[in-house]
């Protein structure tokens, strides 16, 4: 295991390093989640094996400290993120992000161009949400309660929403970490991160599962050069639902 300080008062991400050739790939979990339960197979698989990749847990989340003064922004993940680059000497890099974790990916390339080569973004969050929902799961429906209700009784709420599957990293979670970063992602960022990714100068390609019907916005990223993919077979969690088409998807345009 590897970690970096990247806060001023210490705190440590955390990642899981499997060596190889470069350029290096991250692998970027999404809200509530953990890359090595999430990643482990896809960075395994045998058309993506043999590259140096890192498993990252963004701060808060999975192996990382989670410190309850961190913003937990989209953009302070970012550059927390990009702190984790420079110290592993990982960048241009070629991200692979799941959902939160890709949201982060697009603030990450735009902040930090020097340390994104791709990339690969999994079912991403690109628009803010919101609309209110009921107090439960997913990001609006933790942003639902007030940080007060959420740390007092909140978070077993949802608990007892989500599936097990979630629950196995969301646990390793700080409260602090998961309510802010669900309240920031349902804000967005601004300009927003569909508007960022529209306005990148590198390799992207968008994965989204199949029976969604379609991607709102598909004709638009297409236009400004994201390779869009619909994939058979997956619900929201692509590398746990259909790993051999995420490694396809992956080498096709290397």
């Amino acid at each position: 295991m590897h970690s970096t300080p990247v806060t001023p008062e210490g705190d440590l991400i955390r990642w899981i390093e499997l060596p190889g050739a470069e350029p290096t790939r991250v692998y970027v979990h999404g809200l509530g989640a953990a890359s090595g339960a999430y990643f482990t197979e896809v960075a395994l698989h045998p058309l993506l094996a043999g590259r140096r990749s890192l498993l990252v847990d963004l701060l808060g989340f999975g192996l990382s400290d989670r410190p309850t003064g961190f913003a937990y922004t989209l953009e302070a993940h970012a550059d927390a993120l990009a702190a984790v680059l420079k110290a592993a000497d990982a960048g241009p890099a070629e991200l692979i992000a799941h959902s939160m974790g890709g949201a982060v990916a697009i603030v990450l390339a735009a902040r930090h161009p020097e340390l994104v080569a791709r990339l690969v973004l999994l079912d991403a969050n690109l628009d803010a949400n919101p609309t209110p929902a009921p107090p439960g799961a997913g990001s609006s429906g933790i942003a639902s309660f007030t940080e007060e209700e959420f740390l007092a009784d909140g978070w077993e709420r949802v608990r007892d929403a989500v599936s097990p599957q979630w629950w196995a990293t969301m646990r390793l979670a700080g409260r602090e970490a998961l309510y802010r970063s669900a309240v920031h992602l349902a804000r967005g960022t601004e300009p927003s991160m569909r508007e960022l990714l529209l306005g990148l100068e590198l390799p992207r390609t968008f994965l989204y599962p199949a029976e969604d019907g379609g991607l709102p916005g598909e004709a638009e990223l297409t236009a400004a050069g994201v390779r869009v993919v619909a994939v058979p077979d997956t619900g929201h969690n692509i590398s746990l639902d259909n790993p051999d088409a995420l490694a396809r998807a992956v080498v096709t345009e290397e």
